[in-house]
């Protein structure tokens, strides 16, 4: 197995268990469970609203399963060309964390709608760690 092989087993493993969390443990605070969001309580005990909460929250992991099954076919049956891509791919789709998620977290943790307070920055931490693991396998491959 090459180093690109490994990178995107890694981040399959671990999306592997943020759906886990999200289909089974959603109230969890680890992860990408949304047990930090304070709304997401209220919301999901109301009826008018559950229901809509619960799609929302299982298209998110359906979304993810989709980046689970075609990192597994390029670790399988990618070619070399094809994984390193794959890589470059997953930093930029990653880094678009920034462009909306990012500031939306910020806001509301301001706002104390996140439990616990500070959890953008811990987010922000996870997500940076995500994208500079891709860049050094894909700088270790391109070198």
């Amino acid at each position: 197995m090459n180093s690109l092989q490994i990178g995107i087993t890694v981040f399959i493993f671990i999306e592997f268990l943020n759906i886990c969390i999200l289909y089974f443990q959603p109230l969890s605070k680890k992860g990408n469970g949304v047990g930090i969001f304070e709304d997401y309580v209220n919301l999901s005990e109301n009826d008018d609203y559950k229901d809509f909460v619960g799609y929302l929250i299982n298209w998110v992991a359906g979304a993810k399963l989709i980046f689970i099954f075609i990192g597994i076919v390029v670790v399988v049956f990618g070619n070399y060309n094809t994984q390193l891509f794959t890589v470059l791919a997953l930093i930029l789709s990653i880094l678009s964390f920034y462009w909306k998620l990012y500031p939306t977290i910020k806001i509301l943790d301001k706002k104390g709608k996140i439990n616990p307070r500070g959890y953008y920055k811990t987010l922000n931490y996870m997500i940076l760690t995500f994208i500079l693991g891709f860049l050094t396998v894909f700088l270790v491959n391109i070198v």
